[in-house]
């Protein structure tokens, strides 16, 4: 794939690129040194800007949480000219004032997943990113300022407690996880903001409330039927709010520009290997990364 710049990449259901105002759809085939990811790459035009969308969990939603080849994901979209994603995403809600339906634009992870590999260095390679603020900034305040031009419901923070899954918590471990402060529950996106961040992409979560998780005693536990009723609704909120988005975002400037982020330099003093000492398989399977260039 040819690296063409200026692209927003966009991660959630394979059905968001369904938006009227799209245009010049292409699907793409991605192959990967990491594997190959989720899906095809959907390629289109949306106001003159260039977007390309990856089903997280394949079309026909085939794949598990913990089976998702994040790496994968993640370096196809970079591969292909993403600079910036927005990725989106069911989440059990952990507070009364998160409503099933609500947006959350989050700005905090608590990785509790288990099984799963989170980086793309090893083998040979020492890097250590940054994660205090795990999220763009910038893409956040576009995103929180979309929904305020739209009237959704959203919340402009919230901390995202990601577990391994696929079951559902227990009520023991919901009432755990809302008595330590977090805000949503969910299953894929704190993984994804790892790679993200080592890929040097401009990275934000639209968290889409979907249900309270089982720590409300006078709502119905979680199930998946429940789960899908309000996300056919929540993909309508999340096609008018990348459209929105969209119209603010500029690419003129690498990631949103120094003074607004840092994401797209977030390998600058991050990489503890010399370049000598790495192997050439390792340093030819992240040639797209600017590790030692600056």
């Amino acid at each position: 794939m040819k690296k063409n710049g200026g692209i927003l990449g966009i991660i959630g259901g394979s059905g968001l690129y369904e938006m009227d105002g799209l245009t010049g759809l292409r699907e793409e085939r991605a192959d990967t040194p990491f594997g190959k990811p989720s899906d095809n790459l959907i390629f289109g035009k949306l106001n003159g800007k260039k977007l390309v969308f990856l089903p997280r969990h394949g079309k026909g939603h085939k794949i598990l949480p913990s089976e998702i080849n994040y790496a994968a994901n993640i370096y196809a979209l970079k591969a292909a000219g993403a600079e910036k994603i927005i990725s989106l995403s069911a989440v059990g809600s952990l507070k009364k004032n998160i409503k099933p339906g609500d947006m959350v634009v989050v700005d905090q992870f608590f990785d509790f997943t288990k099984n799963r590999k989170s980086t793309f260095f090893g083998n040979g390679l020492v890097a250590h990113v940054s994660m205090a603020e795990p999220v763009c900034p910038h893409l956040r305040e576009i995103i929180i300022n979309s929904c305020r031009e739209l009237d959704i419901s959203h919340h402009k923070t919230g901390s995202y407690f990601c577990m391994e899954g696929p079951q559902f918590s227990t009520k023991a471990e919901s009432f755990f996880y809302k008595n330590n402060a977090f805000d949503v529950i969910g299953m894929t996106n704190a993984t994804e903001a790892k790679f993200a961040r080592e890929a040097e992409l401009c990275y934000a979560t639209i968290a889409m409330a979907t249900d309270y998780d089982c720590w409300h005693e006078e709502e119905a536990d979680v199930n998946a039927d429940m789960i899908l009723k309000i996300l056919a609704g929540n993909a309508e909120k999340a096609k008018s709010i990348i459209k929105k988005a969209i119209e603010k975002i500029d690419f003129s400037e690498k990631g949103c520009g120094e003074n607004k982020c840092g994401c797209a330099f977030s390998l600058q003093k991050a990489v503890v290997t010399a370049k000598k000492d790495v192997p050439a398989e390792t340093l030819n399977r992240l040639s797209i990364f600017n590790l030692y260039g600056r």
